[in-house]
């Protein structure tokens, strides 16, 4: 066999392996599908909108769920969208009835609208639930300080 087919036949099992590995690669958090006393996340809302905010405003939102299921939920890490969304979630498991927060932060130094999303895994029926957040950053308003009136001509008063 000559060198070359050695090579590309070696590259195509290295691939093929590499795909089969990584395939196999278990998720973060196993969901529940078929336990009917799995844990469920239900939040209050899954979108947030800013509207219209100022650069350099507070840029924090959070969003509200409660575990309806039967068993403890588990959050695994929430993935964002970009880097400028920072989400903060509870590390603990929540227990049945009980409720927390994911707060997500958007750095509000870029100018522009906001579309982010934010992806939090659990262990719940639904393991994968997808929080939004949109508005518009602008720039804030110009100060300008007044302007000193110069009377040309006018004689200054003596006492």
């Amino acid at each position: 066999m000559n060198p070359m087919r050695k090579l590309i036949v070696s590259c195509i099992f290295l691939f093929s392996t590499f795909l089969t590995i990584n395939a196999q690669q278990p998720d973060p958090v196993q969901p529940a599908a078929s336990n009917p006393n799995a844990p469920e996340i239900s939040f209050e809302k899954t979108v947030h909108d800013y509207g219209t905010i100022v650069k350099g405003s507070n840029g924090t939102c959070e969003f509200s769920f409660t575990n309806t299921g039967k068993e403890p939920l588990i959050l695994s890490k929430p993935i964002s969208s970009c880097g400028c969304t920072v989400p903060t979630w509870p590390q603990e498991p929540i227990l049945p009835g009980k409720s927390d927060v994911i707060k997500v932060t958007y750095n509000t130094n870029n100018i522009g609208p906001i579309n982010k999303t934010v992806t939090v895994y659990s262990n719940a029926q639904s393991n994968r639930v997808l929080l939004s957040i949109k508005g518009k950053v602008v720039a804030p308003p110009t100060e300008t300080l007044p302007e000193k009136q110069n009377d040309i001509g006018a004689a200054p008063v003596n006492k």
